[in-house]
């Protein structure tokens, strides 16, 4: 394998990142069961919406106690936002609770889908971009789109996979090869849709930087055993994609020599 991207660490905004899983942090039954699935899941870097925080009851006090001491790095989050003035509001509020230029930038435009309204998310990662954040869009797999987000000022792109919570794994893996045809120099990062290991492991081998999810983890039976599992099946990809996997082929070819073999009359 040549001395190229591919052999490099994974860094994001100058960050260099050992864990290629981003986790999210909502719909866990308990406080302890998502600090033992961050622990299972070796993740360095996790998603919080600012909605955790509460500044009359401090509801979000013991969520946030409990990230700082797993020693973990923190991606607010604009979850929910569905304009760009509502988006760069939670984006510069984020920034001040959480003391990190990070944002994940999310601005919705369709309900049943969740999918981004993209043109407005161009907008606010331009905006947010020159206020000094280090933007991480979720966005379609749309090439068009993702052009339009370098040129904001992005450095990374958060294409969905599928509907946010849907479980549905790669819908579109055309698209998803093409995008990462398109960019090969820019960490692209899976978000939304995955549903289990295999969907990752898809994802990765096509060379994707990184899997964030949050749902099928949080939702699993047993969430900890699936933070594993992800953990697990993120490496394998990844090793996978650097091994160079065989093509496809239509026609068998076999795997054991055909020299040596006993003569046999078929007379």
């Amino acid at each position: 394998m040549s001395e190229d991207k591919d052999a490099r660490p994974f860094a994001v905004y100058g960050t260099t990142l050992v864990s290629r899983l981003f986790i999210g942090t909502a719909q866990y039954p308990s406080p302890s069961v998502l600090s033992d699935a961050l622990c299972a899941s070796g993740a360095e870097v996790v998603t919080v919406s600012l909605r955790r925080e509460s500044g009359a009851s401090r509801a979000g006090e013991h969520f946030w106690t409990l990230i700082r001491e797993q020693g973990l790095r923190v991606l607010p989050n604009t979850a929910g936002c569905r304009t760009v003035k509502e988006a760069v509001t939670t984006a510069q509020m984020a920034r001040e609770v959480f003391e990190t230029s990070w944002i994940k930038l999310e601005v919705i435009g369709e309900d049943d889908t969740l999918q981004p309204d993209v043109f407005g998310l161009v907008e606010a990662a331009g905006i947010l971009s020159r206020e000094g954040f280090q933007v991480f869009p979720y966005t379609t797999d749309d090439l068009v789109v993702a052009e339009k987000l370098l040129a904001a000022g992005c450095e990374v792109l958060m294409p969905w996979a599928a509907p946010i919570g849907s479980g549905r794994g790669l819908n579109n893996p055309y698209a998803l090869r093409s995008l990462r045809g398109h960019f090969p120099d820019i960490p692209l990062i899976v978000d939304a849709g995955i549903g289990t290991p295999s969907h990752a492991v898809a994802a990765m081998e096509m060379g994707y930087d990184a899997i964030l999810l949050n749902t099928a983890i949080a939702k699993a039976g047993d969430p900890v055993a699936m933070a594993r599992a992800f953990a697990l099946g993120v490496e394998a990809g990844r090793l996978a994609y650097l091994s160079q996997p065989m093509e496809p082929r239509d026609m068998a070819a076999p795997s054991t020599p055909m020299s040596g073999l006993a003569f046999r009359d078929t007379a």
